[in-house]
């Protein structure tokens, strides 16, 4: 059996032992639900990879956080998905679609406080500092979701904005997770730190592929339908970077530098909301209510995604960030077993894209 395939049933046998309290059935029985419709369960692999870097073997020690950081990305789901209005969640109706809003908030809080509850499970020593970084991650994807959702009613939003949105949103609950397995192995300060960080910069990588792939990918390897995005106007990287380049490009055309000192000295600063980027954001923020004026939207975004080099700039951002984890573990002497591990697992993660 590969390490891959070693991890992998490890978190199967793991939530196919989970159980939940059977009353009220009303508000268990989306949690229930939420499990067993599935998912990539990145979160839990990682952390029994990182584990697995100091102790040998899988014990209970690490079943209970790692089965936390799971249901905790579960419960941002089951939110997020009242948020957005998602019809489906892995090609099944979502929470509160299936029953109701009520239902799905009061359910996702069940669900938030049962996190902590197998968090709280973690043995010393380990337990304060993995409580500490847990809750620290927790209200850091608080803040991150806040974020998107401002995103959502405003034109123009610059890339570093963004870049801090999906740290927060994404990338940190990763680094959590590595870190975590980390902990609970009894790694040191540095090694936790570098774990850390390979967390981060992965998780940065794959929400860009993520991003690239609603727009780029296969539907049947994507897991949903392609185009999300863009007929829900959500701000990706790949919308963000398409109007910082047209911005950039009109400003060329007008003279750089040199054009917005002058209309400056006119009496205004120039005006970066050009003609170009108007009809940008005007065909990034139109309607498509029927079959047809979606796949229409979702061909002409594509399109001027690829004029303006976006999709190639997309896969360069998730090379780099791939890059910058790996680096993160310089220094820490693993064997090259272990090294190999942590880089199939970037490659596992990201190689949708190539």
């Amino acid at each position: 059996m590969t390490f891959e395939n070693k991890i992998e049933a490890a978190v199967q046998e793991m939530f196919d032992r989970i159980s939940f309290a059977e009353q009220p059935a009303g508000l268990y029985d989306p949690l229930r639900y939420m499990i067993r419709i599935g998912g990539k369960r990145i979160r839990p692999k990682l952390c029994l990879t990182t584990y697995s870097l100091f102790c040998d073997n899988f014990s209970s020690e690490i079943e209970e956080p790692a089965l936390g950081l799971e249901i905790f990305h579960s419960f941002t789901l089951m939110h997020d998905d009242i948020m957005d209005r998602s019809p489906l969640r892995r090609g099944r109706e979502t929470v509160w679609k299936k029953w109701n809003e009520d239902t799905a908030i009061l359910s996702g809080d069940a669900m938030l406080i049962e996190a902590y509850r197998r968090i709280a499970r973690t043995p010393q020593p380990a337990l304060p500092k993995v409580l500490d970084l847990f809750t620290d991650t927790a209200a850091q994807v608080c803040e991150g979701q806040q974020m998107d959702m401002e995103f959502e009613s405003r034109d123009m939003v610059e890339m570093s904005e963004y870049e801090q949105m999906i740290g927060l949103k994404t990338a940190c609950l990763l680094a959590c997770s590595a870190e975590v397995g980390a902990l609970v192995g009894g790694a040191g300060k540095a090694e936790c730190d570098a774990l850390y960080n390979y967390g981060y910069q992965l998780g940065m990588a794959f929400q860009i592929a993520d991003d690239y792939l609603d727009a780029f990918g296969d539907e049947k390897v994507f897991g949903k339908p392609i185009g999300g995005d863009i007929i829900n106007c959500k701000k990706s990287w790949l919308t963000v970077r398409a109007i910082e380049k047209a911005s950039a490009k009109v400003s060329e055309k007008a003279g750089g530098k040199a054009s917005e000192k002058a209309s400056e000295k006119a009496g205004g600063k120039a005006d970066k909301k050009s003609a170009e980027t108007s009809n940008l954001l005007n065909i990034l923020d139109s309607q498509a209510l029927t079959d047809e004026e979606k796949t229409d939207k979702i061909a002409r975004v594509k399109k001027i995604y690829v004029e303006l080099g976006v999709d190639k700039d997309a896969r360069q951002a998730i090379e780099s960030y791939s890059e910058k984890a790996m680096e993160s573990l310089a220094g820490l002497g693993l064997s090259h077993m272990k090294e190999e591990a942590l880089r199939r697992f970037a490659d596992n993660l990201i190689g949708r894209v190539k």
